[in-house]
């Protein structure tokens, strides 16, 4: 039986920036107010929980694949004491003009791109019909419009600046706020 999911931006969405382009490193991952307990909400209403994050500066060659899954190892284990977790985190390391030649190329993977999502549905074989996505840019939102989840912008990061994006089905504050509208129209 095909499975329900929330898909979760990264940066911006669950963790503040703080004017940080490029975040890698633990010390600089901040939660934004109320993400862990969004997560485990939906942990509870038994929703798995995806990043999916585009990681540019993997093709820039600021910080490595691995610089990444340490700082999602790090956000896992800041979970644990609420007995949250998330179940899978997709990166797109790529982007057209990187310097790192296998990763300065266009792909799919990259958002707006469906690559990582196509993937996660296929690993965990989720149904987009029961499935959300939360991010704070436009780019977050179209591939899961496309493949036909509901959608929800946040204020946080960027939702300021693509606030009227039609690719939003709703637009919420932040994230604490779209947990809860993802629990509430649940249609599982």
């Amino acid at each position: 039986m095909a499975r329900k999911a929330a898909f979760l931006d990264r940066d911006g969405t669950l963790n503040d920036e703080r004017g940080l382009h490029y975040v890698h490193r633990v010390r600089d991952f901040h939660w934004i107010d109320g993400a862990r307990e969004a997560i485990h909400k939906l942990n509870e209403a038994g929703f798995l929980v995806i990043v999916v994050t585009n990681q540019a500066g993997i093709a820039r060659g600021l910080y490595t694949a691995d610089d990444v899954n340490r700082l999602h190892d790090a956000v896992q284990k800041d979970l644990e004491d609420l007995g949250a977790q998330v179940d899978a985190f997709y990166i797109s390391p790529y982007h057209v003009k990187g310097i790192v030649p296998e990763f300065a190329v266009r792909h799919e993977d990259r958002k707006p791109g469906t690559g990582l999502f196509e993937r996660a549905m296929r690993e965990h074989d989720i149904d987009p019909a029961l499935s959300f996505m939360v991010g704070d840019k436009a780019s977050d939102l179209i591939p899961a419009e496309k493949l036909g989840m509901k959608t929800v912008l946040v204020l946080t990061g960027q939702g300021e600046n693509h606030k009227e994006t039609p690719a939003a089905d709703i637009v919420v504050t932040g994230i604490a706020a779209a947990a809860d509208w993802i629990v509430e129209h649940d249609a599982s």
